[in-house]
């Protein structure tokens, strides 16, 4: 069974290559019976398409795509969820370490996903809306469509539950809730290189003083 199996393998191999030639000559054979007008169309179709992907990345800029900002105020907070349809908040505190961790990576994704707004919003100042949020942990990202929040990214768990993961963890996670838009597999996060001096950390909540949200971060960090 196992002979007749390895068998089977170089003629589905043979079958497959064979369909792909096929496919790549019946592109060329369409192109080398274009005539000159053909060609003029495609080209213009092309250039259209450019246009107008130029077009709406400079519309997404005017709005404040393509930085990491913070906003000061609830009220600031509405204004920009209305006015896009892809935002990624992070609600922090000063003094949580880990939310300083997570503005270095958001601060490069930013410049990345053109398409998505990236901004940021001190829980102090936004006493409502983290309690109609529920947020209770910090740092907390809010993912929002269409003005709705769909999902959220809680402390580290869902990054490696680690200080050190890559930014390329986080733009996995924020590809898994469709909130930008990501090229890699989502079936499986990247590899994380694990270096012997990586340190996986284990979470250790703590209450902050005078406030109900509880902190992803060491009880050693400031």
């Amino acid at each position: 069974m196992a002979s007749q199996s390895m068998d089977i393998i170089p003629k589905v191999l043979e079958h497959s290559a064979k369909l792909v030639e096929e496919k790549v000559d019946a592109q060329l054979s369409k192109l080398n019976e274009m005539d000159e007008d053909d060609l003029d169309r495609l080209k213009e179709k092309r250039l259209e398409a450019l246009k107008k992907a130029q077009k709406q990345k400079q519309e997404w800029l005017s709005k404040g795509h393509g930085e990491y900002r913070e906003i000061s105020s609830e009220e600031d907070f509405f204004g920009e969820v209305k006015d896009s349809k892809n935002v990624v908040c992070h609600f922090y505190q000063n003094s949580t370490f880990r939310c300083k961790i997570l503005d270095k990576h958001l601060a490069i994704l930013a410049k990345k996903h053109v398409e998505t707004k990236f901004i940021k919003l001190n829980v102090d100042k936004a006493p409502f809306l983290t309690e109609r949020l529920r947020i209770k942990v910090i740092p907390t990202m809010a993912l929002l469509l269409d003005g709705i929040t769909k999902d959220y990214v809680v402390g580290f768990s869902d990054l490696g539950n680690t200080d050190e993961f890559p930014t390329e963890m986080l733009e996995w996670r924020l590809g898994c809730a469709a909130v930008i838009n990501y090229s890699g597999n989502l079936m499986e996060p990247p590899m994380m290189t694990q270096r012997s001096s990586t340190k996986f950390t284990k979470v250790e909540k703590k209450t902050i003083r005078g406030r109900g949200y509880d902190s992803d971060s060491d009880s050693g960090d400031d």
